[in-house]
């Protein structure tokens, strides 16, 4: 089905011609006090805390909702599963998308076509920060 098509999207699209052109930051802030800790989480990570501030677009609680329905319903959480699992979901290039094995600060193994990626890509990233430290 098409995004257009889709009827989570229509709905954030019909709300957003009702509303958007009334949604004004300052009086969001002003009228609810708890707005930064409702749309704001920080992520523990090994290298330390990591804030996640989206407290200061133009969303609502509603509008929230409403992205989260459409990303279920477009299946986002089924291409990340995908994604982490190495599976093949690039399509017009048919492979892997491996964005988390560059990222991947555990070193644990992620499998694609039945091999660890990660001893390969981890010997790119030490190519790249050998040369980004040689000093002329």
């Amino acid at each position: 089905m098409a995004l257009s098509s889709d009827p989570n999207f229509k709905r954030l699209q019909q709300w957003h011609k009702a509303h958007g052109a009334s949604l004004n930051m300052r009086e969001m802030f002003d009228s609810d006090p708890e707005r930064f800790s409702k749309f704001s989480t920080t992520l523990q990570t090994d290298d330390g805390p990591i804030l996640l501030d989206y407290s200061k677009n133009l969303i609502t609680e509603e509008i929230l909702t409403m992205l989260l329905d459409l990303a279920k319903s477009r299946g986002v959480e089924d291409a990340r599963a995908k994604m982490f699992s190495g599976e093949k979901i690039n399509f017009t290039e048919n492979r892997a998308v491996l964005h988390v094995a560059l990222r991947n600060r555990s070193n644990s193994p992620i499998v694609v076509d039945g091999s660890d990626v990660m001893p390969e890509v981890n010997r790119v990233l030490d190519k790249m920060k050998a040369f980004c430290h040689v000093r002329n």
